[in-house]
């Protein structure tokens, strides 16, 4: 028999007699090692110079041994020279058995001598242990710990001479600079050592296309090679996606076996499991079903890499089902799981997004494994390192399924709070980046309660949080028109931190803006100098828009009183009035009849410099129309022209309306007259009160005709210019046709109700209803007594 060396490829190391732990943070779950009661040692030997082709640099190579003899000899191959360990390593390494189909009991090549015997377990890649044992005796003396001689006994006498490792690149090129070459006293029994280069081998058939063409290729052999080569090059082929040649080399190993009658080259478990490997590594399943009845016809049963492959086959081809059911099988088929098929099946659970069913899962797992019934078996140790794994596995998995229930268009906010729940109920601890990952997840309105349930759990862990996410938080919370919420989350920034930026104070201000607007839209007062009052107490300088909000709302409330102390409040404050504010005190001052007031302010605004625009100018009109002085009215009216502010039916509305509060009523109807003649067209409004001020003189003819004249032109008026009408010419006895009236007015609704209570702002704002009623000293609020009023909100 002839001794082979096999040199790997750079990516890929052949099945061998060494167990070599590649240590790789690629994997989340490794397989447990078996350990036997002997004393254990780990040789960490660095071949810089002979495998530079596996890897550049020097790689470090764990050997993990079963000592059973002195330790001077592991201390000798600490301390031995690096050729001396090239070629004990070379040596063991050509030992290794040719065939992986034997017996494994059976054991080749033994040391006569037991002087130091070493015993290594080929364990496959994919978990598949290859119960193959090489007994190899590394030393019979050792001469002043450089020299190392090789028991003869079971070997030939014959020199074995020079054994070259040479380092291929990609192409198939040696690279004649980088030889190494180990220079060992004996020769392999009955032949002579020669070099496999199994990257070079994989790069002539990476072309190949069918068995022929591999057929093609293999003829030059001069003997068929270890299965260990052919499984490397499959599983090569299938990382480098070239599975035609992969099932090339497949059907060719299956036709050698059929050729040549109890050869031992063909297709074993380990070939099997590295084609299905490949096919899963190039994502092209149709020949999978083809593999399989293959291994059924040759009676070859699978293990658990077999199966772990095909759940991963089934989920990669959305047969998450199917994967499932194949684990449940497992025991029936006399397989045990592993660990990594624990994993697997949890990986189908987040493809079926089926959070339920993964938690479901390890709960259960892990009651069998606390039980012992699994785990505890043939030594299997490792289930105590890979556990914990399988647990965090679990977490993620369920996070991520959450993750994808809140970016679905669907809203399965509850199911994520059950899962949360359900995860806490089975005791798995929650990280504080799942947590805020989840919050960034949460952009709809319908999140909001996931992420006010994420966010009390984050401040329950402590106050370390991400300000980036409480900001989020906040927004999301204004979009859920729950602002009151949102400045809750604004009171922790300030009581507990992060400390807010720039970005917090945005957002929280841009919320009381639109809790402001919509109390100025709807005249309640009170909330809006409460709110202006709130963001004083948490720091946050109300502007002139928020200042404005509150002036606008006391002026539709006619809060007159109200709107003087917000102004000297917003100027007290350094902000600077601009016309909206002047125009609301103005109009708040009219509504009041506090005209002289009214007339301070207007000189004060121009003594400043604020422009008055159309609604500053038609209060002032409107309030000297109501003082009488009408002169002053058209003066007001020609100035508009001057600065170029035309006067609109507003103008002309709030003058009549002022004439008719103060019975002039043919004023009134003098100022309608001038409207026509500036070709302004009076709307409902202004024929509302006019009728009504003409019926109260005793004019109804008069009345009636504008009545006409509105319908005529296509106004609907209200019923209380018709009943004026009616009641007017049965007063003064006009003659009058009622039918030209036609049927009277249903009642309007009033647009704008003064809401003398906070009930329907707390539903607006979502805050809860007070308990207390408005206190008038809340306008005026000072510093001193934001306590008391923050007590009361």
């Amino acid at each position: 028999m002839q001794a082979l060396t096999i040199w790997p490829s750079a990516t890929e190391f052949p099945h061998s007699c060494l167990e070599l732990e590649l240590h790789s943070l690629c994997s989340s779950v490794k397989l447990g090692e078996r350990r036997k009661r002997l004393n254990l040692c780990d040789i960490s030997c660095y071949f810089s110079s002979y495998f530079r082709g596996f890897r550049s640099g020097a790689c470090e190579l764990k050997l993990k041994c079963l000592y059973l003899g002195s330790r001077s000899a592991i201390d000798a191959l600490y301390t031995t020279k690096k050729d001396s360990v090239g070629a004990a390593f070379a040596l063991t390494w050509a030992l290794d058995e040719p065939t992986v189909g034997e017996d494994d009991g059976k054991e080749e090549n033994e040391v006569s001598e037991d002087i130091g015997g070493v015993k290594f377990a080929n364990v496959d890649r994919n978990g598949g242990d290859d119960e193959k044992r090489v007994s190899v005796d590394l030393a019979e003396k050792v001469q002043n710990g450089n020299n190392r001689r090789i028991n003869e006994e079971n070997v030939s006498s014959e020199e074995i001479g020079s054994v070259e490792f040479a380092n291929v690149d990609r192409n198939g090129g040696d690279d004649e600079g980088k030889k190494g070459s180990v220079d060992v006293a004996e020769k392999v029994q009955n032949g002579n050592n020669r070099r496999i280069n199994v990257r070079a081998l994989a790069w002539r058939l990476h072309l190949s296309k069918t068995a022929d063409d591999v057929g093609e290729v293999l003829k030059k052999e001069e003997e068929l090679l270890p299965l260990q080569v052919y499984s490397t090059i499959i599983r090569g082929f299938g990382k480098e996606k070239k599975l035609d040649s992969a099932v090339a080399l497949y059907e060719w190993l299956k036709r050698k076996s059929k050729e040549e009658a109890g050869s031992s080259i063909g297709p074993n478990l380990f070939i099997y499991n590295s084609v299905l490997g490949a096919v899963k590594e190039a994502g092209k399943f149709d020949v999978v079903e083809d593999i399989l009845n293959d291994m059924s016809v040759a009676g070859v049963n699978p293990n658990v890499v077999t199966c772990n492959t095909l759940m991963g086959i089934y989920i990669e081809e959305g047969r998450e089902t199917e994967a499932l059911q194949l684990f449940e099988d497992m025991p029936s088929r006399g397989v045990s799981p592993s660990p990594a098929s624990y994993s697997t099946v949890l990986f189908g659970y987040r493809r079926l997004e089926d959070g339920f069913g993964a938690l479901a899962f390890f709960v259960e797992a892990r009651d069998k494994y606390e039980k012992g019934e699994i785990g505890r078996y043939d030594g299997e140790e490792g289930w105590d390192h890979e556990f914990p794994k399988l647990e965090n596995f679990t977490i993620r998995i369920c996070y991520q399924v959450m993750r994808r229930w809140l970016v679905k268009s669907e809203n399965l906010s509850t199911d994520v709070l059950r899962l949360l729940q359900e995860m806490d109920k089975a005791g798995l601890r929650h990280g504080r980046e799942e947590h805020e990952r989840l919050i960034w997840a949460c952009t709809r309105e319908e999140h909001c309660v996931v992420a006010k349930e994420l966010y009390a759990r984050l401040r329950e862990m402590g106050n370390e949080i991400s300000l980036s996410v409480c900001n989020h938080l906040i927004w999301l919370l204004g979009k859920a028109k729950k602002w009151w919420a949102a400045l809750e989350i604004y009171e922790d920034l300030l009581d507990k931190g992060p400390e807010p930026n720039h970005m917090s104070y945005e957002l929280i201000v841009s919320h009381f803006n639109i809790l402001l607007d919509a109390a100025r839209k709807k005249g309640i007062w009170r909330w809006g100098v409460r709110l202006v009052n709130k963001m004083e107490e948490k720091g946050l300088k109300p502007g002139t828009r928020e200042w404005n909000s509150v002036l606008v709302a006391c002026s539709k409330a006619s809060e007159t009183s109200a709107a003087i102390q917000i102004f000297k409040r917003m100027v007290e404050q350094g902000e600077k009035p601009t016309i909206v504010s002047y125009g609301a005190l103005l109009s708040a001052l009219e509504k009041g009849k506090l005209y002289d007031e009214a007339l301070q302010v207007w000189k004060h605004m121009l003594k400043v410099g604020v422009e008055p625009n159309l609604y500053a100018y038609t209060i002032m009109a409107s309030i000297y129309a109501g003082q009488g002085k009408f002169d002053i009215v058209d003066s007001v009216i020609k100035e508009m022209a001057t600065v170029g502010v035309d006067p609109t039916v507003v103008t002309f509305n709030a003058i009549i309306s002022s004439c008719a509060r103060k019975d002039h009523e043919g004023e009134a109807y003098e100022w309608f007259q001038r409207m026509k003649l500036q070709s302004i067209k009076p709307n409902e409004v202004t024929y509302e009160m006019l009728i009504e001020a003409l019926a109260k003189d005793g004019k109804p003819r008069l009345a009636y005709e504008l009545h006409l004249r509105a319908l005529n032109e296509g106004l609907v008026l209200s019923a209380k210019a018709y009943d004026a009408v009616i009641q007017s010419s049965q007063l003064y006895g006009a003659t009058i046709d009622v039918a030209n009236l036609g049927p009277r007015p249903p009642e309007r609704k009033k647009k704008v109700q003064i809401r003398k209570n906070l009930s329907e702002f707390s539903k607006i704002a979502d805050v809860p209803r007070r308990s207390k009623p408005f206190v008038r000293a809340e306008i005026g609020a000072s510093h001193e007594s934001e306590e008391e009023l923050h007590r009361n909100v």
